[in-house]
């Protein structure tokens, strides 16, 4: 096929991944949660002696399994921190705050959270703080709202003062309706640049073609184009326009609906080859019960009205591929 030419301007755009992250949790875990919703912040005690907080279920040295659990105070000692003047979405506090590390009253460790403060100038290594509790609470970290400076200590006492617990107390880890999962959300915003190579595939989709670029060395067509050839590691600059048919060279059948996706399952995913491509792309197939997708089927793309790549492929009514024409493919 003729090269194509051209070098449109380098794409960027806002890019989002975000899914929630389920997990059951420990009689260790269950216990600190727990106790958090019930305004109480529990550690827990290793074999020598140590009041680890947050609480883990093995011991960090000697990887036993502990589960002697006690209670420490809410108040405690700012070991270090570092000023945040632009807090971002999820954050703890939508205004600047200190990120601090906070050894509470019994602890040996220190625990990360939040420190609601005028400005820098009002944070130091070694200043008393506390708990501010969440008005409402569920039984998760974001329970402690943030921690606040404390007047009730002075600095660099690493104990309440003398009507407050001095020594942790044993507990027992038992409340009424414990926490045993949690649902955490999972999001990483960042701007994607995808680069000259790429910039030109996805022009190229805009008009309904599709483009790939040529190894210099090794002569083989990339789909999508990456800017440099990953077998040989040189310049990929040839584009080679591919397809727009190619051939299904293995797949999968999703019978788990993903959220905000308008996709009844269950359906299929294929790795396709377009024509000319030495690379498959994945995609849906549509157009065809999915009991029925074969490796080998022919396939073609389904564009939407004003849709940059396209929807699905579908079958083209062609024979199959003979299985010798792609299995350097799958």
């Amino acid at each position: 096929m003729p090269p194509i030419f051209g070098t449109p301007e380098a794409l960027s755009a806002p890019l989002v991944v975000e899914f929630p992250f389920t997990r059951s949790l420990g009689p260790v875990q269950s216990a600190f949660l727990t106790g958090l919703r019930e305004r109480a912040v529990l550690g827990v005690r290793t074999t020598d002696g140590r009041v680890l907080v947050p609480p883990v279920e093995y011991d960090p040295v000697t990887a036993e399994e502990i589960r002697d659990l006690v209670e420490v105070g809410t108040t405690g000692t700012v070991t270090t921190w570092a000023w945040n003047p632009a807090p971002r979405r999820g954050q703890p506090l939508d205004t600047p705050f200190a990120w601090v590390l906070v050894r509470l009253d019994g602890a040996d460790t220190a625990l990360l959270h939040a420190l609601d403060a005028a400005g820098p100038d009002a944070v130091h290594t070694g200043m008393r703080v506390r708990v501010r509790w969440a008005g409402e609470r569920t039984g998760a970290i974001t329970d402690i709202a943030c921690f606040e400076p404390y007047e009730g200590g002075a600095d660099g006492e690493t104990a309440p003062r003398s009507d407050e617990p001095r020594e942790p107390v044993p507990h027992s880890g038992e409340f009424a309706d414990p926490v045993t999962g949690i649902t955490a959300p999972a999001r990483l915003d960042y701007t994607y640049a995808p680069g000259r190579a790429q910039s030109r595939y996805l022009a190229a989709l805009a008009e309904r073609r599709t483009v790939g670029e040529r190894c210099p060395s090794c002569r083989k067509v990339y789909v999508p184009p990456r800017g440099a050839c990953p077998t040989c590691g040189v310049a990929t600059r040839g584009q080679v326009e591919v397809g727009p048919r190619g051939t299904v060279t293995t797949f999968c059948i999703v019978n788990i609906k993903a959220k905000n996706l308008d996709i009844e399952v269950p359906y299929v995913y294929a790795h396709i080859a377009l024509d000319g491509a030495d690379l498959a792309l994945h995609a849906r197939i549509g157009g065809i019960p999915y009991d029925r997708v074969r490796m080998g089927l022919r396939v073609e793309p389904v564009w939407r009205d004003g849709s940059r790549y396209p929807d699905h492929y579908r079958p083209t009514g062609e024979p199959d591929a003979d299985y010798d024409s792609y299995k350097e493919l799958i």
